[in-house]
């Protein structure tokens, strides 16, 4: 198991560090639907890859166009792109938003190409993403996007401009709740309570999203939103962990397998990824090589 100090950065507050297992760095690619989707997600298990030396990028595959009450369109696009920008800066991380239309994505051939070439100049390790059963179509269109390409990346004579993969990277899905038609199983569970604040740091950059619109479409309608910028972090930080809080218990058993009994039964937040049959397998060999700073079993 990696050793875990801890340094100072920023705001001063102290961080955990965990000290490099390996001297080649992973690639890790997070494709989201919209821009805070990776951060929400997969954000902890970012900061944890970061800290370790490894290389991690963001995908936000819509321009989050629509995510707004008030402004839309460009304006916002070029807001919700800075804020990503800001979100990544905080563990160091490359933050793409690319230009499909924010409640308007569609499966279709451009996007999938626009994918391919994107995972083939990236040539990730791993890939997560949405799963294909969503409460959002735009979830739903870029796992099937990301699905779709998993194969097509090492095809020479698909989107030949750009030099097919080799090898099919390992695949992976991000959390959710939905059950039809069948519930989120997964494969990895990963503690991020050590990096919490990172993962809060990063969310505060989105305040389109977290100070205005979420507020508005109803999920802080019972209560006000603070005004001051202390107090109104505070309050998302409070809101974020009672969101992911239920995770933990509801695989408990899989992260008390991953960390042992002692440890396990005492883990509040994690970072959740269920391996999908397109890429190549999320299996056991596969955790401990894209996972290494997991215990041994």
């Amino acid at each position: 198991m990696p050793v875990r100090i801890t340094f100072t950065k920023g705001n001063g507050r102290e961080r955990p560090f965990y000290s490099p297992m390996s001297n080649t760095p992973l690639r890790i690619l997070i494709i989201g639907a919209h821009p805070d989707d990776c951060d929400l997600k997969a954000g902890g298990t970012a900061a944890i890859y970061r800290s370790l030396g490894h290389d991690v990028r963001f995908v936000s595959v819509t321009n989050g166009q629509s995510g707004h009450q008030q402004m839309y369109g460009p304006t916002l696009t070029a807001r919700r792109t800075e804020e990503a920008a800001r979100s990544g800066r905080v563990i160091g991380v490359r933050y793409d938003v690319l230009e499909f239309p924010d409640g308007g994505l569609q499966p279709t051939l451009e996007a999938r190409y626009r994918i391919i070439r994107l995972i083939r100049e990236y040539a990730p390790d791993l890939i997560l993403t949405h799963r294909p059963n969503d409460y959002h179509p735009d979830h739903r269109y870029t796992s099937q996007i990301v699905c779709d390409a998993a194969y097509m990346v090492m095809v020479p004579a698909v989107v030949p401009d750009v030099p097919p993969l080799r090898k099919n990277p390992v695949m992976g899905f991000l959390s959710d709740h939905f059950q039809r038609p069948y519930p989120f199983s997964p494969t990895v569970v990963v503690d991020i309570e050590p990096v919490l604040d990172q993962v809060i740091d990063m969310l505060d950059c989105h305040e389109s999203q977290f100070y205005e619109w979420m507020p508005w479409i109803g999920f802080f309608d019972d209560q006000p939103m603070p005004t001051g910028l202390h107090e109104r972090k505070q309050f998302l930080r409070e809101f974020i962990l009672a969101w992911i809080a239920p995770l933990a218990d509801r695989f408990r058993e899989l992260v008390i397998q991953t960390y042992g009994p002692e440890r396990g039964a005492k883990i509040k937040y994690i970072d959740a990824f269920e391996g999908c049959e397109y890429g190549a397998p999320l299996d056991a060999a596969a955790v401990k090589r894209l996972f290494p700073w997991l215990p041994k079993s």
